[in-house]
């Protein structure tokens, strides 16, 4: 009976100890791009690649609520630059590098169809987590 409570006590603690040392695997940060282009204008515009703060992809490996993030840039071409019609569209990745090399492939296709391609400033649009 002694060796009993002394097994119980023992993964007691240890549970216990464990509970706090666990540590999430999901705090990896999360990177946005959007490209914002229009069949009946021949301006893209894209910002650049962004944290986005506070926000953790879901089991899948998918930007959670991400039509969202869409939709904010849509809003900006639309309201802020007076740009109706746009269609928008977001890259994410948990690596900035990766996130960047495809920035590059994606506007350097726009570029090789002679599209005029602006960037946005990184001060007048930032992509912010949805309100749940």
């Amino acid at each position: 009976m002694k060796y009993v409570r002394m097994l119980l006590a023992l993964a007691l603690v240890f549970m216990v100890c464990s509970a706090f040392t666990m540590k999430k695997g999901d705090d990896k940060p999360v990177y946005v791009f959007g490209i914002a282009a229009s069949f009946s204008d021949t301006v893209v515009y894209y910002t650049p690649v962004q944290l986005v703060d506070s926000v953790v992809l879901d089991r899948h490996g998918f930007l959670p609520r991400r039509e969202l993030y869409s939709y904010q840039l849509k809003n900006y071409v639309e309201y802020s630059l007076g740009k109706p019609n746009y269609t928008c569209m977001i890259y994410f990745s948990e690596k900035k590098v990766k996130l960047e090399r495809e920035a590059t492939k994606i506007i350097g296709k726009y570029r090789k169809d002679n599209v005029s391609v602006q960037m946005l400033d990184g001060k007048d649009f930032v992509f912010e987590k949805p309100k749940e």
